[in-house]
Order: structure tokens, then C-alpha cells, then sequence
């Protein structure tokens, strides 16, 4: 059986600090099957590995709009749904594929209004403090850890934490 494929992104999508970033294992290839996703936790990173239709990738188990955890939402093909405000996003290109219930602002800065979901009433967006604040939320691109299979091992360039002076040291392995 030949090794999964590892998804491509674009280099200005590449996250911050991975440049010259160690590869770390963090889950055996056989325990990551096609359409599935999982969560891995490195320090206090936690990172989702997704196999998508065009191979493997990993970003922040984080919804660009509002930080849900995108591990738990749905995975059709290279689009991740997240499970909070139904935003749809795509994994392969890092663009939003639909925006979020609370509408906002997309990663190029233009407004959409808030939506309801089929089957539910229209959802009214009042005046004041919160809808000023749905209205100035932009939704980010993913930002892209760099991908690597070795020896059947997925594994990831992760940045050393600056925030710890252990550099993440007993950190190597990943949980679940």
C-alpha cells in the first residue's frame, strides 16, 4: 500500500514560525484513514490533521471565525464544516466556502450579513455593541504546518513555543 499524499498550500499560507521549524511525529498514517480528522495536541497547540481527497493537511483545530474546535465538525471532501456557527471552509485552497451564521467580514474585507440555516426563521440582527462587533469580525485563511509522512509516521514542522523556556521540550509526542 503506497503512503497517503500530503496536500500543497500556497507559501504566503504557510503558519508563522515553521520555517525552519523541526518535523515532529505526531500520529502513525494508518490511524488517519480518508475523510477523517483528528486532533493532535503538541504543548498547547492543538492542530487539525484532516485526509482530505487531495491528501493530508494540517492547520490550528480552530475555526478562522471564532476558534471552535473543527476536529468535531463534519468533513466532505476538502471542505470542514465547523460545528458552531456552520461555517464551511475549505481546506485545500484556505478560503471560506460559506461564511458563518453570524455573517462578518471574509478574509478579503467584504461584508456578509447574518443567515439562518433552512427550516429556521430568519435571524434579526439588532442594533447595538454585538452586531458592531459581528459586523467587524473578519474570518482568516488557514495557515498551513508543513506535512511530512515517514515511515508510515504523519508528521509536522512545528515552531518551538517562545512563550516557554523548555522550547517545548518533553513536548515530542502528541496526544489525542
Amino acid at each position: 500500500m503506497s503512503a497517503p499524499r500530503v496536500l500543497s498550500f500556497k507559501p504566503h499560507l504557510r503558519a508563522q514560525g515553521t520555517g525552519d521549524a523541526p518535523f515532529r511525529p505526531v500520529l502513525a498514517a494508518e490511524e488517519l484513514p480518508p475523510g477523517s480528522m483528528r486532533r493532535v495536541t503538541v504543548g498547547d497547540l492543538d492542530v487539525l490533521l484532516a485526509h482530505t481527497t487531495e491528501g493530508i493537511v494540517a492547520v490550528d483545530d480552530r475555526c478562522p471565525h471564532m476558534s471552535a474546535p473543527l476536529s468535531i465538525g463534519l468533513l466532505e471532501g476538502c471542505v470542514v464544516q465547523c460545528p458552531l456557527h456552520e461555517g464551511r471552509f475549505d481546506l485545500c485552497s484556505g478560503d471560506p466556502v460559506r461564511m458563518p451564521t453570524t455573517g462578518g467580514l471574509d478574509p478579503d474585507g467584504v461584508y456578509h450579513p447574518t443567515w439562518s440555516p433552512a427550516g429556521l426563521p430568519p435571524k434579526t440582527d439588532p442594533p447595538g455593541l454585538k452586531a458592531e462587533a459581528r459586523r467587524l469580525t473578519r474570518v482568516r485563511r488557514f495557515r498551513y504546518y508543513p506535512v511530512r509522512i515517514v515511515d508510515d509516521t504523519i508528521e509536522i514542522a512545528l515552531p518551538a513555543d517562545p512563550t516557554r523556556s523548555d522550547a517545548r521540550e518533553g513536548a515530542d509526542s502528541a496526544s489525542d
